[in-house]
Protein backbone atom coordinates (compact mmCIF):
# COMPACT_ATOMS: atom_id res chain seq x y z
CA UNK A 1 0.00 0.00 0.00
CA UNK A 2 1.05 3.24 -0.79
CA UNK A 3 1.90 6.09 2.24
CA UNK A 4 0.55 9.37 2.92
CA UNK A 5 4.71 10.54 2.19
CA UNK A 6 4.66 8.28 -1.03
CA UNK A 7 1.46 10.15 -1.83
CA UNK A 8 2.37 13.36 -1.51
CA UNK A 9 5.93 13.20 -3.24
CA UNK A 10 3.74 11.69 -6.13
CA UNK A 11 1.38 14.34 -6.46
CA UNK A 12 4.26 16.98 -5.86
CA UNK A 13 5.46 15.14 -9.16
CA UNK A 14 2.64 16.01 -10.90
CA UNK A 15 2.40 19.02 -9.68
CA UNK A 16 2.61 22.17 -12.37
CA UNK A 17 4.17 24.86 -10.16
CA UNK A 18 7.90 23.48 -9.54
CA UNK A 19 7.70 22.48 -13.32
CA UNK A 20 7.15 26.04 -14.72
CA UNK A 21 9.56 27.52 -12.22
CA UNK A 22 12.30 25.19 -13.65
CA UNK A 23 11.51 26.26 -16.97
CA UNK A 24 11.49 29.41 -16.70
CA UNK A 25 14.87 29.19 -15.42
CA UNK A 26 15.80 27.46 -18.11
CA UNK A 27 14.39 29.74 -20.51
CA UNK A 28 15.66 33.01 -18.79
CA UNK A 29 19.37 30.54 -18.61
CA UNK A 30 19.09 30.09 -22.69
CA UNK A 31 18.33 33.94 -23.04
CA UNK A 32 21.34 35.12 -21.08
CA UNK A 33 23.46 32.38 -23.11
CA UNK A 34 22.28 33.57 -26.07
CA UNK A 35 22.86 37.37 -25.55
CA UNK A 36 26.52 36.55 -24.76
CA UNK A 37 27.11 34.67 -27.42
CA UNK A 38 25.90 37.14 -29.37
CA UNK A 39 27.84 39.19 -28.16
CA UNK A 40 30.86 37.74 -28.70
CA UNK A 41 30.39 36.78 -32.33
CA UNK A 42 29.18 40.05 -33.58
CA UNK A 43 32.33 42.05 -33.82
CA UNK A 44 33.84 38.88 -34.64
CA UNK A 45 31.37 38.68 -37.96
CA UNK A 46 31.48 42.29 -38.31
CA UNK A 47 35.36 42.07 -38.96
CA UNK A 48 34.95 39.47 -41.03
CA UNK A 49 32.44 41.34 -43.68
CA UNK A 50 34.41 44.53 -43.03
CA UNK A 51 37.85 42.33 -44.07
CA UNK A 52 36.31 40.68 -47.08
CA UNK A 53 34.97 44.16 -48.34
CA UNK A 54 38.38 45.98 -48.28
CA UNK A 55 39.50 42.55 -49.68
CA UNK A 56 37.63 42.74 -52.54
CA UNK A 57 38.21 46.73 -53.01
CA UNK A 58 41.96 46.01 -53.50
CA UNK A 59 41.40 43.07 -55.97
CA UNK A 60 39.05 45.73 -57.87
CA UNK A 61 42.13 48.78 -58.04
CA UNK A 62 44.92 45.83 -58.45
CA UNK A 63 42.60 44.84 -61.81
CA UNK A 64 41.49 48.50 -62.74
CA UNK A 65 45.51 49.19 -62.45
CA UNK A 66 46.29 46.35 -64.93
CA UNK A 67 43.41 47.60 -67.43
CA UNK A 68 44.94 51.06 -67.20
CA UNK A 69 48.64 49.66 -67.84
CA UNK A 70 47.88 47.79 -70.44
CA UNK A 71 45.41 50.16 -72.48
CA UNK A 72 48.70 52.76 -71.68
CA UNK A 73 50.69 50.00 -73.04
CA UNK A 74 48.56 50.03 -76.21
CA UNK A 75 49.00 53.20 -76.34
CA UNK A 76 52.62 53.83 -76.41
CA UNK A 77 52.19 51.09 -79.48
CA UNK A 78 50.72 53.44 -82.03
CA UNK A 79 53.53 55.49 -84.52
CA UNK A 80 53.71 59.08 -83.48
CA UNK A 81 52.18 58.50 -80.26
CA UNK A 82 53.84 60.42 -76.94
CA UNK A 83 53.99 60.36 -73.38
CA UNK A 84 51.15 62.43 -72.75
CA UNK A 85 48.78 60.19 -74.90
CA UNK A 86 49.90 57.34 -73.03
CA UNK A 87 49.29 58.98 -69.90
CA UNK A 88 45.82 59.98 -71.07
CA UNK A 89 44.97 56.90 -72.00
CA UNK A 90 45.94 55.66 -68.46
CA UNK A 91 44.00 58.38 -66.59
CA UNK A 92 41.10 57.45 -68.49
CA UNK A 93 40.67 54.02 -67.57
CA UNK A 94 41.85 55.61 -63.60
CA UNK A 95 39.60 58.20 -63.62
CA UNK A 96 36.71 55.82 -64.80
CA UNK A 97 37.60 53.19 -61.91
CA UNK A 98 37.88 56.32 -59.31
CA UNK A 99 41.62 55.33 -58.58
CA UNK A 100 43.06 57.85 -56.63
CA UNK A 101 47.00 59.03 -56.35
CA UNK A 102 48.39 56.82 -59.19
CA UNK A 103 51.62 57.23 -60.21
CA UNK A 104 52.66 56.42 -64.33
CA UNK A 105 55.72 55.35 -65.33
CA UNK A 106 56.96 54.52 -69.02
CA UNK A 107 60.37 53.08 -69.96
CA UNK A 108 62.00 54.10 -72.24
CA UNK A 109 60.30 57.68 -72.11
CA UNK A 110 61.31 58.29 -75.72
CA UNK A 111 59.71 55.10 -77.45
CA UNK A 112 58.37 56.58 -80.21
CA UNK A 113 61.98 57.01 -81.34
CA UNK A 114 62.99 53.45 -80.38
CA UNK A 115 63.53 50.94 -82.58
CA UNK A 116 61.54 48.02 -83.78
CA UNK A 117 61.85 45.12 -80.91
CA UNK A 118 62.04 47.32 -78.55
CA UNK A 119 60.17 46.69 -75.04
CA UNK A 120 58.09 49.23 -73.48
CA UNK A 121 57.09 49.13 -70.27
CA UNK A 122 54.38 50.99 -68.24
CA UNK A 123 53.98 50.86 -64.54
CA UNK A 124 51.04 52.05 -62.99
CA UNK A 125 51.45 52.66 -58.97
CA UNK A 126 48.72 53.99 -56.62
CA UNK A 127 48.41 54.40 -52.62
CA UNK A 128 46.20 51.73 -51.00
CA UNK A 129 45.17 54.04 -47.90
CA UNK A 130 43.75 56.82 -50.66
CA UNK A 131 41.81 53.81 -52.23
CA UNK A 132 40.29 52.39 -49.54
CA UNK A 133 36.28 51.98 -48.83
CA UNK A 134 36.15 51.72 -45.19
CA UNK A 135 39.41 51.17 -43.29
CA UNK A 136 42.45 53.58 -44.56
CA UNK A 137 44.36 52.75 -41.62
CA UNK A 138 44.91 49.19 -42.38
CA UNK A 139 46.69 49.96 -45.77
CA UNK A 140 48.73 52.93 -44.29
CA UNK A 141 51.87 53.32 -46.34
CA UNK A 142 51.09 50.08 -48.69
CA UNK A 143 50.66 50.64 -52.70
CA UNK A 144 49.90 48.30 -55.12
CA UNK A 145 51.41 48.19 -58.85
CA UNK A 146 50.70 46.63 -61.92
CA UNK A 147 52.78 46.94 -64.95
CA UNK A 148 53.05 45.75 -68.47
CA UNK A 149 55.33 44.86 -71.06
CA UNK A 150 55.13 44.97 -74.70
CA UNK A 151 57.06 45.19 -77.90
CA UNK A 152 57.01 47.59 -80.50
CA UNK A 153 56.62 45.96 -83.92
CA UNK A 154 55.25 46.59 -87.52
Amino acid sequence: MVGTSDFTHWCYFFDREPFMKSRRTRWHTRRAAAVTELAVTIPVITLIVLGTIETCSMLFLKQGLRVAAYEGARVALVPGSQLENVEAGCNKILDTRKVKSSTITVTPSSFNTQPYGTIVNVKIQADCAANSLLLPWIFTGRSLESEVNMMIEH
